[in-house]
């Protein structure tokens, strides 16, 4: 039987490297699989991950049906034994319904991979309806650690290094990457909007090293 499986976590959790891993194995077994993601780091039409890997993709947007881009594929010839859905945060709650249409009615295994909640500890809609739909949800075990080395639970966006917790849900930007960054924190630092950068200035040192020590 088909099944709608989604892999979620926070940032840095190893969602992108899965993804990959999943369509190379799929690929090493001769299977036709077709890859999805939405605004990848690396760029319109690519899925990559933080440790290097990378591959070509098609680049969904909002106006993208999956129902029609498959059933498109199927009558030119092509063949369809998986799909490989990457970022899948940023898709809309219809193409997620899309997807589960496509595992129900064509028999096509759909495997999703997501951050499951934004900056504002808020589920993104299109990880909400997968966790609604899909026959499996699976939470990565690769710990993201925050800064204090806890294990990481929430994803923070940041300016100049400074914790925001307003603006738009969707604003594309990568650790450490211009004005606007992301930083994973555990939910305590998350609560006292404490990323490493503040940390660092509070107590006028690398936080890490203590941190560590606290713990032990």
């Amino acid at each position: 039987m088909a099944e709608l499986a989604f892999y979620s976590g926070t940032m840095n959790c190893g969602k992108s490297t899965l993804a990959l891993q999943t369509a190379y194995n799929y690929q090493q077994l001769g299977h036709r699989g077709m890859v999805f993601t939405r605004g990848d780091r690396a760029g319109s039409g690519k899925l990559s991950s933080r440790i290097g890997l990378e591959q070509d993709a098609y680049e969904v947007d909002a106006s993208t049906d999956f129902w029609e881009v498959v059933s498109n594929e199927r009558t030119l010839g092509g063949r369809v034994d998986v799909l490989i859905c990457d970022e899948v945060q940023f898709y809309t709650e219809r193409q997620v319904e899309q997807l589960a249409r496509i595992v129900d009615e064509i028999g096509i295994d759909v495997y999703g991979f997501g951050i499951t909640s934004d900056f504002r500890t808020k589920l993104f809609p299109g990880s909400a309806r997968m966790i609604e739909l899909a026959d499996r949800v699976e939470v990565l075990q690769v710990k993201a650690l925050c800064w204090c080395g806890k294990r990481a639970t929430h994803n923070a966006r940041t300016i100049d290094g400074v914790m925001v917790t307003e603006g738009e849900q969707v604003v594309v930007g990568d650790v450490n990457s211009g004005t606007v960054g992301y930083e994973v924190l555990c939910r305590y630092h998350h609560r006292q909007r404490m990323t490493a950068i503040t940390a660092q200035a509070t107590m006028g040192e690398d936080p890490l090293p203590n941190a560590w020590n606290a713990q032990s």
